[in-house]
């Protein structure tokens, strides 16, 4: 009989995996770290077209901020919107404009693109001093949590946390909004997934437990409930 995986079996864990344990989540192995794969029960892709809230905290995410760093990420091959823009890479990983030169690059849900860790490592690797300003790297791994809010009902209950009117029909795909949530500064990106309505949503990590409760109230009066990332693939 296999032995279930724990989060403290590996490397990295969430900022919340205790919590994420007491409601029962079945963790999975990914970034050398236990991530929330599923919490069992009812259909979660069910939940997740209704109003479901995972936790992706453990995946790996790198910032670049300074003189030069958009245009550095443009010479790497990255797509580089807006600001308050997000947008799609090649590897399906994301890049996220939050300053014309404050950008942060997240893995995608199934953690499989590679291209955090690549600019890491092309950053590393560039003369020092560098030949041109190409900013320098933020601690976005450690320095925020990373929630995910889904599900036909997101932008109803972000209204009882969050100021912005993150309606469908006013926040557009892509759009970020910087702001508050659950009073707390926070990033909230529109991101759907596979047309269900999707909020990729960022804050500081020392409060991510606080936050996780916050939302999860939010959520109670739509029926919303925790999901795991194996219900993000689903949808």
């Amino acid at each position: 009989m296999n032995t279930p995986l724990t989060p403290q079996s590996l490397p990295r864990r969430s900022f919340l995996y205790r919590k994420l344990a007491a409601l029962g989540a079945r963790f999975a192995a990914g970034n050398e770290a236990a991530i929330a794969a599923s919490f069992g029960g009812t259909d979660e892709a069910a939940a997740a077209h209704n109003l479901g809230l995972a936790d992706l905290s453990p995946l790996r995410r790198v910032g670049f901020k300074g003189p030069g760093a958009a245009d550095w990420l443009v010479a790497q091959g990255l797509t580089v919107p807006e600001v308050n823009r997000c947008a799609a890479q090649a590897d399906g990983a994301r890049l996220f404009r939050l300053g014309a030169n404050d950008l942060m690059i997240t893995t995608d849900l199934g953690a499989t693109a590679t291209l955090p860790d690549k600019l890491s490592a092309a950053w590393a690797a560039l003369e020092n001093p560098p030949q041109s300003p190409r900013g320098f790297p933020m601690p976005r791994q450690e320095g925020f949590c990373w929630f995910v809010l889904t599900g036909r009902h997101a932008a109803a209950a972000m209204a009882k946390v969050c100021g912005v009117d993150l309606r469908p029909h006013r926040f557009p795909v892509g759009a970020i909004a910087q702001t508050s949530v659950a009073r707390l500064s926070a990033v909230a990106a529109r991101d759907d997934i596979n047309g269900t309505l999707a909020f990729q949503l960022f804050a500081d990590s020392a409060s991510a437990e606080y936050w996780w409760d916050c939302i999860l109230d939010a959520m109670q009066e739509f029926g919303g409930r925790p999901v795991g990332t194996e219900a993000l693939r689903a949808l």
